[in-house]
């Protein structure tokens, strides 16, 4: 009876009403009263039966073909569930055909109800089509499969068909057949290719992972790397999703977009590395995975649209509306496109396009876009719900000019999410692929004398259902009866739509849910401060490319999207980095100099500079600076401050030496420092006292005297040595006496001897020596 109502446009309300109607008129006869009270209740009920819960859940867990012809047999399997209190008995699994949708808009709507309504959803094919339970207990699960040739399905001209799958039966309560449980999806209707333009779509398929590599690489020559974990290996192992994604893909008419970190952190793996566990590193021993997998990207890539982003996929939306308060944050950005297209060629052969940006989930406004191409990409791609297109009654060519010689690239919204959520379950996987199906169908359709470009944008790091899921909906599509593969760069430069929008929103419309996971000027500060760091630290090195690459791309990566979500794991990781670069700065530095004791108006002071780096340091700068400097000169030409260039090999120290003048007794408190030739302090200052202690009189004439007697010691040394020398000499002549009767002479007594005054040597003072000036 509730059907007939139905049938005859009227709602349960009129049909409630039409039944207390007819009781009323026969309650004079008990005998039809009765009667008719018999058989209005189980009709009340149905009627009711759009607003009732669902008592058992129908799950779909697979259809095929997905996109059937006349010739084929549809065969849907799945599972009902007795979600409710009571047994169910003399149910059946129906199918349910119809009706013909109008449009994208009356999908969602058909998506999102819930229960059955006898309005919305049409009747059972018949049972011939039905598969039959005698009972069903609470709690309990059973799986059918329903298979109906398509001639049979009853479809007339081409378009999305909404296709029901219901459960009917009866419970104590509810003695009399009904709807107790019903699960919708679509079945697109185009058994021959469209004899207007079908729609040219474009499918990215992401290769981007999270941050895995460390800073920290070894010192040996190959500067082993250390990743932070073992998750890459996994992701790219059998079965990992990044394998997936490549296995998958390389079937797929697809553009690739590849992070080239992720390609630089597996070209990592395939050599010696390193992984952290705890306070220790273990060796890695994933290489062959990781030789596979680059493997079969290579020959995946050949001869396909590869576009490059920026390394480590930065986040252009935290850049713009807080990394931009931060000197220097865009000129990471820069130095990541940079290095993007070098790393995609020289790991994979290809050559990539790096004159595309993404910001997450499409989501622009004019500072993302001003930001997305200052390093010099002309297109961005967003999504149609952020570049809303309006009022137009179809999906219009997704590339447009946005101003300023760029392009936006605008994927479509629905299409784009359509995989997202728990693709794991056979059911939710089926039914996105229908639904995709149907949507890219009802797009054609819109409008089929136009040529117009669809480009679907999906969730950046897709997991393996969802990989899987994808690939189904895309391998449905290879018949091309509505749809037609095209790269991202044929999309690019499609005719625009003169309709399309092309103003940018915004910024007080860019959603509030993805500006609360943005990275906070914080850490852009934090990058700012770790690039100082490494600025001043580079200078000084004899082979500064040892640490210039690992850490550039750390803070490249602190700047990644992936860190979406995951505000704490941002913070560790750019923590880590800087705390590791403050390490190796340290390892340059002064040795603790004890107090140095002057112990007369001159001396030489000596301190130690300390490379503990496997490479050696230069073009630094010792500066010695005394507090009092009327007091303690160490600077040459009576400079107050000493300063000596500084150059040490790895893990060596060297002395470096000041000569000091005092001017009175006492302590003078110096400070030594380290600066780059630029001027630029390095590291922290060291502090020491150098005692300075006068010659007094009394030290004086004690060494006075010892001098005077070291002299009068020395002429009775040199008077006895020329006797000896004259006696000797007046024997060897024969003289025996006084001549001429000269006075008796002392034959040892000489006559004036020659001067022993011999020419001083030119020659510089030899090292050690001492020159008195």
């Amino acid at each position: 009876m509730a059907e007939a109502a139905h049938s005859q446009g009227m709602t349960p309300a009129p049909a409630r009403r039409w039944l207390r109607r007819t009781a009323a008129l026969l309650v004079g006869a008990p005998l039809f009263a009765g009667l008719v009270s018999a058989t209005a209740a189980p009709a009340a009920h149905a009627a009711e039966e759009s607003t009732s819960a669902q008592n058992v859940q129908v799950s779909l867990d697979s259809m095929t073909p997905k996109a059937p012809v006349k010739s084929d047999t549809l065969t849907i399997s799945g599972r009902v569930t007795n979600k409710g209190r009571q047994a169910v008995t003399g149910a059946h699994v129906g199918l349910r055909v119809g009706p013909k949708l109008s449009g994208r808009t009356a999908i969602d709507e058909a998506a999102s109800r819930g229960g059955y309504s006898a309005s919305a959803d049409a009747g059972e094919l018949g049972d011939g089509f039905t598969v039959k339970f005698p009972r069903l207990d609470t709690g309990i699960s059973q799986d059918f499969s329903l298979s109906v040739p398509v001639s049979k399905l009853g479809l007339g001209e081409d378009g999305v068909y909404q296709l029901g799958v219901s459960l009917s039966g009866q419970t104590a309560n509810q003695p009399y057949d009904q709807v107790l449980g019903i699960q919708r999806t679509f079945l697109p209707w185009q058994p021959e290719a469209t004899e207007g333009k079908k729609s040219q779509l474009t499918f990215l398929w992401p290769l981007i992972s999270s941050a895995h590599l460390t800073a920290q690489t070894g010192s040996d020559a190959q500067q082993t790397p250390v990743f932070a974990d073992d998750s890459l290996a996994k992701e790219i192992g059998p079965g990992g999703k990044l394998e997936q994604m490549v296995s998958l893909g390389r079937q797929l008419p697809v553009t690739w977009v590849i992070d080239p970190d992720l390609l630089a952190s597996v070209d990592a793996m395939t050599r010696n590395y390193k992984i952290k566990v705890g306070d220790n590193l273990v060796p890695g021993t994933s290489q062959d995975v990781a030789k596979a997998w680059l493997s079969s990207l290579e020959a995946a890539v050949q001869g396909e649209k590869v576009v490059a982003l920026p390394f480590a996929d930065p986040d252009l939306a935290s850049l713009a509306h807080h990394g931009r308060d931060v000197p220097g944050s865009l000129s990471h950005l820069q130095s990541a496109t940079e290095v993007a297209q070098k790393t995609i060629d020289t790991i994979l052969h290809v050559t990539p396009s790096v004159d595309y940006s993404w910001p997450v989930d499409g989501a622009v406004d004019p500072s993302i876009v001003d930001v997305a191409t200052s390093a010099g990409a002309h297109n961005v791609i967003a999504r149609s719900d952020s570049l809303r297109d309006g009022a137009i009654p179809y999906a219009p060519t997704a590339a447009r000019p946005i101003g300023g010689g760029t392009n936006a690239i605008v994927a479509d919204a629905r299409l784009s999410t359509a995989f997202q959520g728990d693709m794991s379950r056979a059911d939710t996987s089926t039914l996105a692929v229908q639904e995709f199906l149907a949507q890219t169908l009802a797009i054609t359709l819109q409008d089929t004398d136009k040529q117009r470009s669809i480009v679907v944008a999906p969730q950046r790091m897709p997991t393996v259902s969802q990989a899987q899921t994808m690939a189904a909906a895309l391998h449905a599509l290879d018949p091309q009866r509505w749809t037609q593969p095209l790269d991202l760069s044929a999309a690019a430069t499609a005719k625009p739509d003169p309709l399309a929008m092309t103003k940018v929103p915004g910024t007080g419309a860019y959603p509030d849910s993805l500006r609360q996971q943005e990275l906070p000027t914080d850490a852009f500060q934090d990058m700012k401060n770790t690039q100082g760091t490494l600025d001043k630290f580079k200078v000084i090195l004899s082979a500064p490319d040892r640490v210039v690459t690992p850490f550039g791309n750390a803070v490249n990566r602190e700047m990644s999207t992936s860190w979406r979500g995951d505000p704490g794991g941002a913070e560790t990781y750019r923590t880590g980095v800087q705390v590791y670069l403050d390490g190796l700065t340290s390892q340059v530095n002064l040795i603790q100099k004890s107090t140095a004791t002057m112990s007369g108006r001159s001396a030489t002071i000596a301190v130690t500079v300390q490379n503990k780096l496997v490479q050696g340091v230069d073009h630094l700068v010792l500066r010695l600076q005394p507090k009092s400097p009327t007091r303690l000169q160490l600077g040459e030409d009576g400079d107050a401050i000493g300063e000596q260039p500084v150059k040490v090999d790895g893990d060596r120290s060297q002395s470096v030496k000041f000569t000091a003048i005092a001017n009175a007794n006492g302590p003078v408190p110096v400070t030594a420092r380290l600066y780059t030739q630029d001027g630029t302090p390095y590291g922290e200052p060291m502090e020491f006292t150098v005692q300075v202690s006068e010659i007094t009189p009394t030290v004086m004439l004690v060494i006075a005297g010892g001098v005077l007697l070291l002299v009068l010691a020395g002429i009775r040394m040199y008077t006895h040595r020329k006797r000896s020398m004259a006696r000797e000499e007046s024997e060897e002549n024969g003289d025996t006496g006084p001549s001429n009767g000269s006075p008796d002479t002392d034959p040892g007594q000489p006559s004036d001897p020659t001067p022993d005054t011999s020419p001083e040597s030119g020659a510089p003072p030899g090292p050690g020596e001492k020159v008195d000036h």
